[in-house]
């Protein structure tokens, strides 16, 4: 049976991961414990998020209420990556 940490991680996860690293640091969290303290989660939970695990938009919530940021503030600027084109397919 795989670990999660075995499991790849999909670029969006990747993308949310490091934006959260981002905002945390700009808001003066240079810890990532710091941050885990203050959400009251484990130093553990905390970094798998910022690793890439899937994890609940409740959570997000809480933590942008922590940043003092808006969900749309969160997601500005990430881009995920567009859609393979099925356009190749062979037509029946």
């Amino acid at each position: 049976m795989l670990k999660s940490k075995d499991i790849p991680k999909s670029p969006e996860l990747l993308l949310i991961s490091k934006r959260l690293r981002e905002l945390r640091k700009k808001k003066g969290f240079n810890n990532y414990e710091h941050i885990a303290f203050e959400l009251g989660m484990s130093r553990s939970a905390y970094w798998r998020l910022e690793t890439g695990v899937n994890f609940e938009l409740k959570t997000l919530i809480k933590i942008c209420k922590l940043l003092d940021i808006t969900l749309e503030h969160f997601f500005r600027g990430i881009e995920l990556p567009k859609p393979k084109s099925i356009s190749n397919k062979v037509k029946s």
